[in-house]
């Protein structure tokens, strides 16, 4: 078993344990709570932990820990805060699903439609519709208050306190530009038209920075990092790796959400087009559009797009050229965050693992 696959292993361990413990605790609130419970440990079985994975090996660049002998109170603690991230990613991803009205995840049912069916199935009274969100929103508010959990009880076990103020502080942080990230997203998709290139590829930008980009890994290195008693140097090189890696990441999941099989992502083709997302992509790609072009693509963007339309936007942006651009911005970023680990004060172990994750981050097809 390669260490990839061992630490992915040991994060679904804890996050199982993590669940049951909760259940135990819970008993006494009945059998009509155990939906939800359920739900929590569906939803986070799986996934790609990429977030766990680069909050682990931010730590190990700044303090080498192995990872195949005893689960120590050291280790302990990373393996709490490598899950305390993959709960508020699963919280996030519960709740952007209910912003988007997004009917799948990961090819099963959002849990907004998992709970809307479980309303169907035990024929209750009122919208099953109403009752899927208010599941949704409760189960992602749950998952958060165990990451706020997990987090504070790695902060409490380590004997750096200076340490654990850094970790907390970039948790925080990154909570807040998430939310707030997700707002502009949201914000941005009432408006009532696009605006001037440069000022809209600004808008498109900050959002993937804001709500993607940083706390898919540059927040996780950092947080692992700073668990570590990393030093500001430490710090420093660590985002300027990670922020054009989710810069990277975000640029990949923009072209995923517009040309991705359905098979492989477990979303339908061409979602970002029917939902609507001004991403960097879609504000390249109408730029080069001529006038008459441009408002059809902009008639046809959020709407309810049926396969042929679909494939119609899809062929106009490939053919805008606006694909090979960003596959040129991830080519970049890469490079870039390459650069920034260059005579860094990290361990060049860490940093060739860091340089192998963030390729698979940037060049995955799911």
């Amino acid at each position: 078993m390669d260490e990839t696959t061992r630490l992915a292993g040991l994060i679904q361990e804890r996050l199982n344990d993590t669940i049951d413990a909760h259940r135990i605790d819970l008993e006494p609130l009945g059998p009509d709570a155990a939906p939800l419970l359920d739900e929590a440990t569906s939803f986070l079985t799986g996934g790609k932990r990429f977030r766990a994975l680069f909050a682990v090996h931010g730590y190990r660049s700044v303090k080498p820990i192995a990872i195949d002998g005893d689960i120590d109170a050291e280790f302990g603690a990373l393996l709490d805060v490598a899950c305390a991230l993959e709960l508020f990613h699963a919280a996030a991803l519960i709740h952007d699903d209910v912003i988007d009205r997004s009917d799948t995840r990961r090819g099963r049912p959002s849990v907004h439609r998992t709970f809307a069916g479980l309303h169907e199935r035990h024929g209750y009274r009122n919208a099953p519709d109403h009752f899927g969100t208010s599941s949704a929103i409760l189960l992602g508010d749950l998952l958060q208050s165990w990451s706020d959990e997990l987090m504070a009880n790695a902060c409490d076990t380590i004997p750096d306190r200076e340490a654990a103020r850094a970790t907390r502080a970039h948790f925080n942080r990154m909570r807040s530009e998430v939310a707030l990230g997700q707002y502009l997203d949201v914000l941005e998709e009432q408006r009532g038209g696009f605006a001037e290139h440069a000022e809209q590829l600004d808008r498109s930008t900050r959002v993937l920075v804001y709500k993607s980009a940083k706390y898919s890994v540059e927040a996780p290195l950092l947080i692992g990092a700073a668990l570590a008693g990393a030093s500001s140097e430490q710090e420093h090189a660590l985002a300027g790796f990670g922020l054009p890696v989710g810069v990277a990441f975000q640029l990949r999941d923009d072209l995923l959400g517009v040309f991705g099989d359905e098979e492989v992502t477990g979303k339908p083709s061409g979602d970002d087009l029917i939902e609507g997302k001004r991403t960097v992509l879609v504000t390249l790609a109408r730029e080069a559009l001529p006038g008459t072009q441009r408002r059809i693509f902009d008639d046809l963007l959020g709407t309810a797009l049926d396969k042929e339309q679909v494939a119609m936007l899809q062929r106009t942006i490939r053919g805008s050229d606006a694909e090979q651009q960003v596959e040129s911005m991830i080519s970049r970023n890469i490079e870039r965050a390459e650069r920034a680990l260059t005579n860094s004060d990290l361990s060049p172990d860490a940093i060739a693992t860091l340089s192998r994750l963030a390729e698979r981050a940037a060049r995955r097809d799911a």
